[in-house]
């Protein structure tokens, strides 16, 4: 949730951290970047495909493939051996070897001990980039978002196990207004945006999330039990909205709406002191969420059509 200031801006405290050619290769044995395995592929973390992955008009083959298993690692949120790329892909062992290990070449996956293979941190800096890039594209829905409800609007987008704001709009109404400076990052447990991105997750991946952040007491609102919160994912899988009872700024309330139906975990939220956020107001807010967040979920998927083409 974003901090309150009066007409001087103050500096905001951040909280407790929170297809298919043989290329003719000799397949190798499991588990190196040299050696792939010729053993049948166990089960998979990754989603299985029935049939081999399409080449769009025009695309270069190996691109689209060393693409491919970058989502495939993204997907399983956890490390996965060569065979089971290759179950998930389709594409033969020989051609999982020589991708992964250009990839891993240039840091973009990470070659465990345990000789599985995760995404690398060479991901990390286009991650950032991508997200501003992504938040000033954006803005102009939440400037929309401002002028429907007349209180400060925020993007954030889930990065690992925290929150991370990464544009916002502000409202000119009143004096007193929220402030979340892009790049700041929050803890999920305690924020509208991230109570509304972990109920996205799977029950089990946003409570390791939550067992890993340790769920600190923000202030005597914030909800400190996993099992607690992970009942109050369920009200918000149903009711498709999150609410912030000053749960991480005393006196402060929000509301919060995920983007559903596009590549990464982003949600919209709409900020204000608690004395302006009544029940009254969040029969406006809410509603106004769901329009914006469609508009957003329109626009990122006729980008996506307009880029196939």
């Amino acid at each position: 949730m974003p901090k309150a200031k009066s007409a001087a801006r103050t500096r905001e405290r951040a909280p407790v951290a929170s297809s298919r050619a043989n290329t003719g290769e000799k397949p190798p044995s499991e588990g190196s970047v040299e050696n792939a395995p010729t053993t049948n592929a166990p089960t998979t973390n990754a989603p299985a495909k029935n049939t081999p992955a399409k080449t769009a008009p025009g695309g270069v083959q190996s691109i689209e493939r060393a693409f491919e298993l970058l989502e495939l690692l993204a997907d399983a949120r956890s490390s996965l051996g060569l065979s089971e790329l290759s179950s998930a892909s389709g594409l033969p062992l020989p051609t999982i070897h020589r991708l992964i290990r250009t990839l891993v070449n240039q840091g973009y996956v990470r070659q465990e001990r345990s000789r599985r293979y995760t995404l690398g941190p060479s991901l990390i800096h286009l991650g950032e980039v991508s997200g501003r890039l992504l938040g000033t594209w954006l803005r102009p829905h939440l400037v929309r978002l401002v002028t429907l409800t007349n209180e400060t609007a925020n993007l954030a987008m889930l990065d690992g196990d925290d929150v991370v704001y990464i544009a916002q709009a502000s409202s000119l109404q009143h004096q007193m207004q929220m402030f979340s400076e892009p790049g700041r990052r929050a803890l999920a447990h305690c924020t509208a945006v991230g109570k509304a991105l972990l109920a996205q997750l799977d029950p089990a991946d946003a409570k390791a999330i939550l067992m890993r952040s340790g769920m600190p007491r923000i202030t005597s609102a914030t909800i400190t039990d996993p099992d607690l919160l992970l009942a109050h994912l369920e009200v918000i899988r149903r009711q498709g909205y999150a609410v912030d009872e000053g749960e991480q700024e005393i006196g402060v309330r929000g509301f919060a709406v995920a983007l559903r139906d596009i590549p990464s975990l982003q949600a919209i939220s709409v900020t204000g002191p608690v004395a302006r956020m009544t029940d009254d107001a969040a029969s406006r807010i809410v509603p106004s969420l769901f329009e914006v967040a469609g508009e957003i979920r329109e626009r990122i998927a006729a980008e996506g059509q307009r880029r196939s083409t």
